[in-house]
C-alpha cells in the first residue's frame, strides 16, 4: 500500500476520469447528501442488448419481483462453451443510494467481467436507500439467489451454466452487500436444506465497511482522492442504516471478534486500493475472516483510488478482471 508520506499526493488520472468524478462531486451537497435531480441527469442508462456486442456479450433483463421493482441484468457470452460456465452475481456500488444495474459504468463493467471471465454475470438491481433502508438491499440479494435457485437462468442463454459454481461479487456498497448476502445464504444452505445454487467464492472490490471511530486511512486520505470523502461516506450510512443507528451497527462494522461467520461461508477475494480511505476497514475485515479460519486472498493495487475498477482507461481496471479470473478459475470442480 502507499505509505503515509505518499498518501497526500493523489495519483495521476486521465482527464476523462477526473471529469466524471468532478460531475459526481457536484451531485453532492456540502454535508455529503445527494442532489438527486442533478445526479439523475448525469446517471445515463444503457439498454440491454439481446444481440452480441463486439466482444461477443449479450444481455437481457429478468424480473425477479415486479411488486418491488426487483430485477437483474443477465450478461452471457455468445459462444458455446465446452462445459457449463460459472455464474457471478454482481452487486453495484454507490453507497446504497446511487446507481442501478443499467447505469452505464456498471453495464460496461459487467460486460467486461462476462467477456474476461467467460462466465454469466447477473447484475442485481436492488432497492436503494433512503426510501429502502437496511435490510432491503440484503433481502433483495438473497431473493435473487432464491429466484436463480428455483427458476435458473433464461433458457435462451447461448451457454450452459453451473449454479453449483456461483460467485458473489460487488464493489463498495456492493461489496458490503456481497458479504451479508453470502453470510445469510451460507446459514440457509445446509445438508438439511440443500440448494442447487452453491457459493464457490465471494469477491469484494473495495468493500464499504465502517464504524464510529476513524481509521488512520480515513484521516490521512480524506479528500485526497477525487472519489470519496468522510463527509460523503457518513451521509451514505445515515441514509442506509436504521434511523438513529450509529456506524457501529453490524451492517457497517464488519470486523473484530463479534463478526458472525457461517461454517459454509465461501473463500474470499478482497480488493484493496492504496488511495482508498476505506482500506483500514477492509484490512480489519480481512483480519476478521482470517481469525475465523476462512480463506482470504487480498489483492492490492497501491495506486488505486476508490472506484478505479469502473474506468477501463485505468490500467489496474484491466488487471482486476485478470485477477478475478484467476480466483474464479482456481475454484473449478476437480475431476473425479
Amino acid at each position: 500500500m502507499a505509505g503515509t508520506e505518499d498518501a497526500r499526493r493523489p495519483p495521476a488520472l486521465p482527464w476523462t476520469v477526473r471529469l466524471q468524478f468532478a460531475a459526481l462531486s457536484l451531485a453532492h451537497r456540502p454535508d455529503g447528501s445527494v442532489r438527486r435531480l442533478l445526479f439523475s441527469l448525469g446517471d445515463l442508462h444503457a439498454a440491454a442488448r439481446p444481440r452480441p456486442d463486439a466482444s461477443g456479450v449479450r444481455s437481457a433483463d429478468v424480473t425477479v419481483d415486479a411488486s418491488r421493482g426487483l430485477w437483474a441484468r443477465v450478461f452471457s457470452p455468445s459462444s458455446a462453451a465446452d462445459a457449463p460456465v460459472p455464474v457471478v452475481v454482481y452487486f453495484h456500488g454507490g453507497g446504497f443510494v446511487l446507481f442501478t444495474a443499467a447505469s452505464r459504468p456498471y453495464d460496461a463493467f459487467c460486460r467486461r467481467l462476462c467477456h474476461g471471465l467467460g462466465a454469466v454475470v447477473v447484475s442485481v438491481n436492488y432497492r436503494l436507500a433512503p426510501k429502502h433502508r437496511f435490510p432491503a438491499a440484503y433481502d433483495d440479494g438473497v431473493d435473487v439467489l432464491r429466484y436463480l435457485d428455483t427458476n435458473g437462468l433464461p433458457a435462451d442463454l447461448a451457454v450452459p451454466v453451473d449454479l453449483s459454481r456461483c460467485f458473489l461479487a460487488g464493489d463498495s456498497a456492493g461489496g458490503n452487500i456481497t458479504h451479508h448476502v453470502a453470510q445469510r445464504w451460507s446459514e440457509m444452505t445446509t445438508t438439511a436444506s440443500p440448494t442447487s445454487l452453491r457459493l464457490s467464492g465471494v469477491i469484494l472490490i473495495q468493500p464499504f465497511f465502517g464504524g464510529e471511530e476513524r481509521t488512520e486511512a480515513e484521516v490521512t486520505l480524506d479528500k485526497v482522492g477525487p472519489s470519496l470523502s468522510m463527509v460523503v461516506t457518513d451521509a451514505y450510512w445515515r441514509e442506509f442504516l436504521p434511523e438513529g443507528a450509529t456506524r457501529n451497527h453490524p451492517a457497517a462494522r464488519v470486523c473484530g471478534e463479534r463478526v458472525e461467520l457461517a461454517e459454509a461461508f465461501p473463500p474470499a477475494m478482497v480488493v484493496v486500493g492504496g488511495f482508498d480511505l476505506l482500506k483500514g476497514w477492509q484490512t480489519r475485515y480481512v483480519e476478521a475472516l482470517r481469525g475465523k479460519g476462512n480463506p482470504v486472498r487480498v489483492v492490492e493495487y497501491p495506486n488505486a483510488i476508490h472506484g478505479f475498477h469502473a474506468f477501463p482507461e485505468i490500467a489496474d481496471s484491466g488487471k482486476l478482471v485478470e485477477d478475478i479470473k484467476l480466483f474464479v478459475d482456481e475454484r473449478r470442480p476437480t475431476k473425479s
